[in-house]
């Protein structure tokens, strides 16, 4: 503490100047904060403000108080080497959030007064963040599954320069793709199929320097971290090999729907009642042997053809796929033009319930309609098949309102099945299935990278057993840091989609390995250097933050104490809101970093009629739409002391007794929408935080305070509107309860 030497800093431009006193700013920050240099400029991001910050740094400053704009703007001008930086928010959060009169510019004053206190007392309590001299340095990327992803993802990775390894568990490339006759467009023009083009491509794969192929081959064991994963490589002569890489694409694709599931729609009644996957290896036969497609069950000529869309997809009574598969539209599309180019006076038709053909989709639909394929919006309820091999559909004519419609004499019927992810854990693929890619029975539950984590085997996943990630902000991430998924793993998708998703996937894994070799954090923190670490002393082993951690970045040593990786934390700080005893933290973001905010605070008498609130405010959602909501104009309660937090599970419940304790009024947690269809960046912390949250009533009761005294709520980054309205709704219902009994103490 001997060495530390603040330098405050109170920017003028952008309004603040004429909306407060920004010398009486510098005073609070001096006499209060004990900085030990305090002063205003005209504009601190400019040139001439910028060199003045460094040239106090080159000084003897180390740590650096800006009271400004938001910590979201500006974020290269301020950024400083090895010194600590703490933003104080004076325009978004102040001046924009609180309207321009004379009557407001006390109260608005003393918001900017409490800011620069809270910046201060905050830059006492952080370092500068310096990486763990451990991190990992290896710059190959693994590639599991050789197919249309897996190939695309791994010459992505090659091109820019970076070795990879592949692995595909059967003994040759190309994955499901390889087993189509054709493709869905797409390129120019989009009116017929086209070659899948999979040769070639497992040719650029195998002639591409950079990239080692392992054929027959599955991943048995990983471990270890990014910059740093240790997977052992079995072939298929049982031999292992360990290989160290520094990030994983895991594009391990797709298994069509389980069709025996569907004997009311014929399947298993008759070989002219197929799945997609069964009509390809049918048009790709025909096609090798220089011969039309015929009936199955008997080589007779094909007259009729009827495709039934969303065969054991989209159920609503959870007994099949919940889900629509994405491509399935569109190859049935594809595959009723084989049978036209076959014959043109073959019927086709496609009973759909809603036909999905995205992008240009649209104009290959429009040419299957010039060729005569039908399109029959119906829902299918049976297929029966007779004696002869011929097939009636039973179908609800949704256009007519026809519930007995029928189609006779069928020759062939096609079930679209739909998707379901290879992702380790599937419920959907029966043990003893086949497998599409090899043709061999498959069981259920088979590890695709066989994690060595405590947490289990698996990458976790989401409803329907698609790999977990945030799909809106970061769709390849993974709850495993540096392990990325791409393809239908992830998601159903067709191929084009799949092209798209490998090369992000791969792209991510550049940056992680990247970042991996700096010691810096990928995402969503991306850069950030600090990592948490923990006073052995003081540890109780409880295990919380070990079970609490979303990303498995904790383990246990010999001694049963937390052993972090840093390499796999995406510092969110779940463990240090987790830990009872408080003995985790990073180097700058501290339990006592925010507890000597909320006690920095000037709270008022309980003769004043001001209350104080404390919000505590998810940095990913919450706190830009706060941000927003000041530059749109939105005005919000004056009474309001607003801390950003990595994210709400790293909340520790001894900030909510300390600011209760202290005399705030009210507590406000705002955080990302949890449960299935979450928001949170950092997957469960928000989930976490709600339930920790739960059990506060006991404290509440203890303190002999009202329940509503905290209130945890869930925004989105767009709610620009609501959340000022929620602050000013919280606020009136403060003033209804009353202040603290606990002001003056």
């Amino acid at each position: 503490m001997a060495d530390m030497k603040i330098g405050a800093y109170v920017c003028q431009g952008c309004g603040l100047g004429e909306r407060l006193d920004t010398k009486a700013l510098t005073l609070v920050a001096q006499k209060e904060g004990k900085a030990h240099i305090v002063r205003e400029h005209e504009f601190l991001c400019n040139s001439q403000g910028v060199a003045m910050i460094q040239k106090d740094i080159d000084e003897g400053v180390n740590r650096v108080v800006i009271g400004a704009c938001s910590r979201r703007a500006k974020a290269e001008a301020f950024s400083f080497e090895n010194v600590a930086v703490a933003r104080v928010n004076l325009r978004e959060q102040v001046i924009w959030s609180q309207p321009a009169t004379e009557e407001a510019r006390e109260l608005t004053q003393e918001m900017a007064a409490d800011y620069m206190r809270m910046g201060c007392a905050e830059a006492k309590k952080i370092q500068a963040p310096t990486p763990n001299p451990e991190h990992g340095t290896n710059r190959r990327v693994l590639v599991v599954g050789g197919g249309i992803t897996g190939m695309t993802a791994a010459l992505e990775a090659a091109r820019a320069g970076y070795d990879v390894l592949l692995v595909e568990k059967t003994g040759a490339l190309g994955g499901f793709m390889a087993k189509l006759h054709r493709r869905i467009p797409f390129r120019e023009p989009f009116a017929d199929p086209q070659a899948t083009g999979v040769e070639a491509l497992a040719a650029a794969v195998t002639q591409e320097p950079h990239i080692t192929v392992f054929l027959n081959s599955t991943t048995t064991r990983t471990s270890g971290a990014p910059g740093r994963f240790s997977v052992d490589i079995t072939t298929e002569s049982g031999q292992t090999q360990t290989e160290n890489v520094g990030a994983i694409v895991m594009a391990s694709g797709f298994t069509p729907y389980d069709a025996s599931k569907l004997p009311e729609l014929g399947y298993g009644k008759s070989q002219n009642v197929v799945d997609q996957a069964g009509l390809e290896t049918l048009a790709r036969t025909a096609a090798a042997r220089g011969e039309p497609m015929r009936r199955p069950s008997d080589g007779k000529e094909i007259k009729s053809v009827v495709f039934v869309q969303c065969a054991g997809q989209r159920d609503a009574t959870g007994t099949h796929l919940k889900y629509c598969s994405g491509h399935c539209c569109n190859t049935s599309i594809k595959q009723a033009m084989y049978f036209k180019e076959q014959n043109p006076d073959i019927d086709t038709a496609i009973i759909y319930t809603d036909l999905r053909t995205p992008g240009n989709g649209e104009d290959f639909y429009r040419s299957a309609q010039k060729k005569g394929v039908i399109f029959t919006k119906g829902k299918v309820a049976s297929v029966d098949v007779d004696a002869g091999g011929s097939a009636v559909v039973h179908f609800h004519d949704l256009i007519l309102d026809d519930k007995a419609a029928t189609m006779k004499d069928v020759d062939l019927v096609v079930l679209a099945t739909g998707q379901v992810p290879n992702s380790g854990v599937n419920i959907d693929i029966p043990a003893g299935a086949e497998d599409v890619d090899t043709g061999k029975p498959t069981e259920q539950a088979v590890s695709v990278l066989n994690l060595t984590y405590r947490q289990g085997p698996d990458v976790p996943q989401l409803r329907y057993g698609f790999t977990d990630s945030h799909f809106i902000c970061f769709p390849y991430e993974t709850r495993r840091t540096g392990i990325y998924t791409a393809g239908p793993v992830r998601r159903p998708m067709d191929i084009a989609q799949a092209v798209e998703d490998a090369t992000g996937a791969a792209l991510k894994a550049i940056q992680a390995v990247e970042n991996a070799g700096l010691g810096r954090a990928a995402h969503p923190r991306s850069g950030d250097l600090s990592y948490p670490t923990f006073r052995r002393e003081g540890c109780t082993q409880c295990k919380r933050c070990t079970v609490e951690c979303p990303f498995g970045a904790i383990d246990e040593d010999e001694q049963r104490y937390p052993q972090f990786n840093e390499g796999r934390c995406r510092r969110c700080g779940t463990c240090m809101g987790a830990c009872p005893v408080r003995v985790i933290s990073f180097e700058n973001y501290s339990v006592d970093s925010v507890g000597s905010q909320i006690k920095a605070v000037d709270v008022p008498d309980e003769f004043s009629e001001k209350p104080r609130i404390l919000l505590l405010a998810c940095e990913n959602d919450a706190y830009p739409a706060l941000d927003m909501a000041g530059v749109s104009g939105h005005t919000s309660s004056a009474f309001i002391r607003t801390i950003p937090v990595r994210c709400l599970g790293s909340v520790n419940m001894i900030w909510i007794t300390d600011a209760l304790n202290s005399g705030y009024d009210g507590v406000m947690l705002m955080g990302c929408r949890h449960g299935d269809e979450y928001q949170c960046h950092f997957v469960k912390g928000s989930e976490l935080a709600n339930y920790r949250m739960s059990k506060i009533d006991d404290t509440l009761k203890n303190l002999n305070l009202e329940k509503d005294r905290v209130r945890v709520l869930e925004v989105a980054i767009a709610d620009i509107a609501r959340v000022p309205e929620l602050i000013n709704d919280y606020a009136a219902k403060i003033q209804e309860i009353g202040m603290s009994p606990f002001k003056g103490f």
